[in-house]
């Protein structure tokens, strides 16, 4: 069996700033990435922001990855960004909030069977003859909302341009045992969660950025079912004008309180080969 890619789509949040997503595949492995928006000016590691950076190195260590199972390669891909960052970091961080982090879902096909792994809020949709389902938790914006909402209403629509608003943020990264993609190898692997699923000839997979996974948790348009009947029907770019449109709507981030009015959203649309 080997993966097909069908569609891949990757919008950034703001013409104005760099796409902290990455995403792709082999014939064997595929995966999305998410980097973390950057709290401070780019320094740590040169003019590139943090989160640009974790995500272009954690792409290039999947893609490159020599292994035969998906946990050695999420150990190789781990290990090249510890190292990456040991070489190329400029300065101590300002606090344990200027630390490059990411989440991201990653798949690679065995035998019959698909391994999973994943950290965050990247998520996996798997869409079988008989129906749709998640293979990362269930998606839920519910306790981000909560967090943009207690800040004040349309907090978004000004991003992290207030002083209150930038400190809760630090303060939140800050917090310890997040279950993320780090520059700490040994921990990130620690954290990771894994699956492993049965897969068909002709099973489809849509891997995604929370930023396009808000048309079902965010914004209530979509189940995963209908999700993945607009994906069929449309295709992804349909997918991310619908997503789009909704945000422009709320550009006040009002009906919607959260913390930035878009963000990067990025899918890739895949299908299982015999």
């Amino acid at each position: 069996m080997h993966f097909d890619l069908i569609q891949s789509l990757s919008l950034c949040g703001d013409p104005l700033i760099p796409n902290d997503d990455r995403a792709g595949s082999t014939a064997g492995r595929a995966w999305v990435i998410d980097g973390a928006t950057d709290l401070g000016s780019p320094g740590l590691l040169g003019e590139q922001g943090g989160a640009a950076w974790l995500a272009m190195t954690a792409d290039a260590a999947f893609a490159t990855a020599d292994a035969p199972t998906l946990a050695e390669a999420c150990t190789q891909v781990c290990e090249r960004v510890e190292t990456r960052y040991a070489a190329e970091a400029r300065r101590m961080p300002a606090g344990p909030w200027e630390l490059p982090r990411a989440s991201f879902a990653a798949i690679q096909i065995a035998g019959h069977r698909i391994d999973l792994a994943w950290a965050s809020d990247c998520s996996v949709l798997h869409a079988t003859a008989d129906g749709t389902a998640w293979r990362t938790p269930a998606p839920s914006r519910a306790r981000e909302s909560a967090q943009a909402a207690a800040l004040g209403p349309g907090i978004g629509a000004v991003k992290l341009g207030t002083e209150a608003v930038l400190q809760d943020r630090r303060q939140s990264r800050s917090r310890p045992g997040q279950r993320v993609l780090s520059i700490d190898a040994a921990a990130t692997l620690a954290i990771l969660g894994h699956a492993r699923f049965d897969i068909a000839v002709g099973d489809e997979l849509l891997l995604m950025s929370d930023g396009m996974v808000a048309l079902v948790d965010a914004y209530g348009r979509h189940d995963a079912d209908s999700l993945f009947a607009a994906v069929r029907a449309h295709g992804l770019a349909a997918l991310g004008t619908e997503l789009r449109d909704i945000e422009r709507d709320d550009a006040a981030c009002l009906r919607f309180p959260r913390f930035k009015v878009s963000d990067d959203a990025t899918a890739l649309w895949l299908r299982i080969g015999g």
